[in-house]
């Protein structure tokens, strides 16, 4: 058997362009991607922490990044990862327990987590805008 007779009867490896986009892959997706995001938040609580511990001008210049539209709008995406990231591992532990493994009952849990992120994110800012 020649080598290109053996390629073509090895079967296909599933990929990105084979499979059809479901929401629980995106949310796969999407659990992964604000588990990185929050490194990044943890680097910048740790810089505010750091330049809180330094000094006046330190803290200042932090501040003041992370008081401009740019750096709410970069706390804004970090508080949404938080609460999406913590969603979503309640959706797995859930999942941990045998329940909400059927199709319907996945999707529903994807779908709150999505509309439960995003409402307790505009929540936890009002409280903050409302406190400060």
């Amino acid at each position: 058997m020649s080598s290109a007779e053996t390629k073509a009867n090895r079967p296909v490896s599933p990929h990105i362009q084979i499979y059809h986009w479901h929401l629980t892959m995106v949310m796969s997706i999407f659990h992964r991607a604000t588990g990185i995001a929050l490194y990044v938040g943890m680097a910048l609580l740790a810089w505010w922490l750091l330049a809180a511990a330094t000094g006046r001008g330190a803290f200042v210049f932090i501040n003041g990044l992370l008081g401009s539209w740019v750096g709410l709008v970069v706390l804004f995406g970090l508080t949404w990862s938080l609460l999406h990231h913590m969603l979503g591992g309640l959706r797995h532990f859930i999942w941990d327990t045998g329940r909400g493994l059927g199709k319907p009952a996945r999707d529903q849990l994807a779908l709150a987590t999505i509309v439960g992120s995003g409402v307790l994110t505009v929540i936890v800012w009002i409280i903050g805008v409302a406190v400060a």
